[in-house]
C-alpha cells in the first residue's frame, strides 16, 4: 500500500450506482414482496453495508478507512433495478471504492435472490458517480504564479558551519503549487536584520509570499517569533495551529514550537521550524489550503470553493 502518513484527515464523499436488468415480471414480484427467497431490497442494503466495511478485505492495495456513513437505496424501473451507494469518511484517503463496492455486492445479492426465477438477469454497469474530499479539491488557481520569498534563520547556517536543509525542503515543496520562489536567502538570528528584511521584502519587493525557517524554538538566540510580531498587522493564529497540530501527531516536540504567522499589507508572512522534517511536515499541512487566503484578501468569500485568481 501506498504511504498516507503525510495525509491530512478531511471529509471524504463518493457515490457510486449499479444497474441490474430484469424481466417486467420480475421487478412487480419484487415490489410485491413474494420472491422466494426473502425481501431482496432489505438484504440487498445490508450485505451493501457490510460489503463497504470490508472493501480492504476484499481488494488488496486499499487502506482501512473508518466509515461514518454508508447508506444503499435503490429506484425500481419497469425492468430493472438501481443501486445507489453513498459512503463518508474523515480520513486521509477516498471513499469511491467503498461506495463502489457496496453497489456491486448489493447487485449481487439481487442477482443471487433473483436468479431461481428470472435467468434473464444482468449487472449492465457499476460506476462511481461522484467524489468529494482530498487535496484536489482544493487547489488553487491563479493566472499568474505568486512570488514567494523563503528565508533561512540560523546562525550555524549563515556563518556556513551547517548545509541548509529546511530551505531547499520547503522550495521543493513549493515547486508543486502555483508560487514562484523570487528570493532565497540566509540569515543570522539577528533581531534588527530579520525586521529589515521582512519589511522590504512586503513594502519595497511586494512579494505575495515569505516563508521563514529557523529560529523557532526556545534557545536564547531564537527570536524570529519575535522579529515577525513586530512586522505583521494582522495575526492569523489559525495558520500556525494547524502545523502544530500536525507536527504534534508525528513529533510530540513540535509542542515546544514558537511560530506566528499573519498580514502585512498584501502579504503573507509565516514562520516554520528550523528542522528540515519539521518545515516540511509544516508545508505539507498547509498546502494548498493556505493560498486560499489571497482570495479572501481580495475580497472573496470563505465558503466559495477555489477558483482562479488573478
Amino acid at each position: 500500500m501506498i504511504d498516507l502518513s503525510e495525509k491530512l484527515d478531511t471529509l471524504r464523499e463518493a457515490i457510486a450506482q449499479a444497474l441490474l436488468k430484469a424481466r417486467p415480471e420480475t421487478i412487480e414480484i419484487v415490489k410485491m414482496g413474494n420472491v422466494p427467497k426473502g425481501n431482496v431490497l432489505e438484504m440487498a442494503r445490508a450485505a451493501g453495508v457490510q460489503a463497504a466495511k470490508k472493501t480492504s478485505e476484499l481488494i488488496p492495495y486499499c487502506h482501512q478507512v473508518p466509515l461514518d456513513l454508508v447508506s444503499v437505496d435503490f429506484e425500481l424501473l419497469k425492468d430493472g433495478i438501481v443501486i445507489k451507494t453513498r459512503a463518508k469518511a474523515i480520513w486521509k484517503t477516498g471513499v469511491e471504492m467503498e461506495a463502489l463496492t457496496a453497489a456491486t455486492i448489493s447487485a449481487l445479492t439481487i442477482y443471487d435472490m433473483l436468479k431461481p426465477i428470472d435467468d434473464s438477469l444482468e449487472i449492465t454497469s457499476v460506476k462511481l458517480v461522484e467524489k468529494r474530499g482530498g487535496k484536489s479539491e482544493w487547489k488553487q488557481h491563479f493566472k499568474t504564479p505568486l512570488k514567494a520569498a523563503v528565508l533561512v534563520l540560523s546562525d550555524s547556517v549563515s556563518q556556513g558551519k551547517k548545509e541548509d536543509k529546511s530551505g531547499k525542503a520547503i522550495i521543493e515543496k513549493l515547486k508543486k503549487e502555483p508560487v514562484e520562489v523570487i528570493e532565497y536567502k540566509i540569515f543570522p538570528d539577528d533581531f534588527e536584520t530579520i525586521r529589515r528584511e521582512l519589511i522590504r521584502l512586503t513594502d519595497v519587493e511586494k512579494v505575495d509570499l515569505i516563508l521563514t525557517t529557523g529560529g523557532t524554538g526556545l534557545s536564547p538566540r531564537d527570536i524570529t517569533f519575535e522579529a515577525t510580531k513586530t512586522v505583521i498587522e494582522r495575526e492569523v493564529p489559525g495558520i500556525s495551529e494547524a502545523t502544530r497540530i500536525y507536527g504534534f501527531q508525528r513529533t510530540p516536540y513540535a509542542m515546544l514550537s514558537r511560530e506566528v504567522a499573519g498580514v502585512r499589507g498584501k502579504t503573507i508572512i509565516i514562520n516554520l521550524p528550523g528542522s528540515s522534517r519539521g518545515a516540511a511536515e509544516s508545508m505539507d499541512a498547509l498546502f494548498p489550503w493556505v493560498l486560499h487566503v489571497f482570495h479572501i484578501l481580495k475580497g472573496g468569500r470563505h465558503n466559495q470553493k477555489p477558483k482562479e485568481n488573478g
